[in-house]
């Protein structure tokens, strides 16, 4: 098999880079990466280990060991977060407050797609606000709206916009590339609908995790291609952006949790109609994508991570084609961190970062820029 993967003011969009991101994963003894399970607990920050722990407790196993019912009903990472929290507290935890939020149909490449609007706290009625298009994980075969809450409400309220988080077809019933093409679908009914929401098309910015920040980075390079209206920003949180499955991240985190090389293998297989398909450039985007002529791109990544190295090439070939990027890299936390902002610090300071540069990107200022 080929080497395969998966209302604020303008000044607060300049705040500076937190000290504490570091840009490059520590080193990891060849006895911890090959260990059952390439040592993420010792390997954590205390606050992440004990979400890796809970999640351990409730019974999660590496989806690679398990058919794609049981891995779509199996405990998640954001149940492990709610419980340490509620663990804490002695009460299940409140979501982070929007103004509202709202379920909807919208259009995808073969149909109805579900989605939900979320509103950043503070919306005034009637107030039209920036627009941000965001993609959930889950390697385009588990996962849905529910499962990826915490971050469009974290990205609502940082980025001071209408997020519209978009559920799309899934593999294995959906092959390649019909996740991808509901992407676009959708990124399209969303800027000529906006308004419907106080959305303002004109600032619009597209955003995903894991498979969904592959999904993002699609949606701008096809917006570019087929001439559609072109994003302000491009958000990708550990996204999936090769088909190299030597890249010294997942030798590493081979066996990490919640995602090790396995799982990613599983992700591919179900989704891809063939191997061969890794290559595809809408898979490959270090390899195969053109990347020129996009708008700005802000990259999250996580050390414990077998998708670590491919954000930094992904970062690497961006800037190589004159690309503005801004990356940081979070040690101590795993694949999935970023929504859990409620127990896990390094989520809050990678929800702040982001926050500044898609304020920046959807800036009244930048009218007439990429979009």
């Amino acid at each position: 098999m080929r080497n395969m993967l998966l209302a604020t003011t303008a000044f607060t969009a300049l705040m500076a880079v937190p000290s504490f991101a570091q840009e490059e994963p520590r080193p990891v003894d060849e006895a911890v990466a090959t260990s059952k399970d390439s040592g993420t607990v010792d390997r954590a920050n205390p606050e992440m280990a004990a979400v890796i722990t809970k999640l351990m407790e409730l019974g999660a196993k590496p989806v690679n060991t398990l058919s794609v019912e049981e891995a779509r009903s199996q405990p998640t990472p954001a149940e492990a977060a709610m419980a340490v929290a509620e663990d804490k507290t002695g009460a299940p935890p409140e979501p982070e407050a929007v103004a509202r939020t709202e379920d909807v149909m919208i259009s995808g490449a073969a149909g109805d797609l579900e989605a939900r609007v979320y509103w950043p706290e503070g919306a005034a009625e009637g107030e039209t606000l920036p627009v941000i298009v965001y993609f959930h994980g889950g390697g385009w075969v588990i996962a849905d709206l529910d499962v990826y809450d915490a971050s469009p409400r974290a990205l609502a309220n940082q980025g001071a916009a209408i997020v519209v988080s978009v559920h799309y077809r899934q593999g294995p019933e959906d092959k390649f590339p019909a996740a991808h093409d509901d992407a676009v679908a959708a990124y399209s009914y969303v800027v000529e609908n906006a308004g419907q929401w106080n959305g303002d098309p004109e600032r619009i910015a597209v955003a995903g995790e894991s498979a969904g920040g592959n999904l993002a980075i699609n949606v701008a390079i096809a917006a570019r291609d087929q001439q559609l209206t072109v994003p302000d920003a491009i958000l990708a949180v550990y996204p999936v952006a090769g088909d190299d499955l030597e890249t010294p991240s997942y030798i590493a985190n081979q066996n990490a949790v919640p995602l090790g090389k396995a799982d990613i293998e599983w992700f591919v297989g179900h989704y891809l109609n063939d191997t061969t398909e890794t290559a595809d450039p809408r898979i490959d985007l270090v390899g195969a994508a053109n990347l020129a002529d996009l708008p700005p791109v802000t990259i999250v990544s996580a050390e414990i991570d077998p998708l670590q190295s491919e954000g930094m090439m992904l970062r690497d070939k961006l800037e190589e084609a004159g690309v503005e990027v801004a990356y940081q890299n979070w040690n101590g936390v795993t694949h999935e961190f970023f929504g859990m902002a409620g127990v896990v610090p390094e989520a809050k300071e990678a929800q702040d970062f982001v926050g500044a540069e898609l304020r920046a990107g959807l800036a009244p200022s930048n009218f007439g820029g990429p979009g």
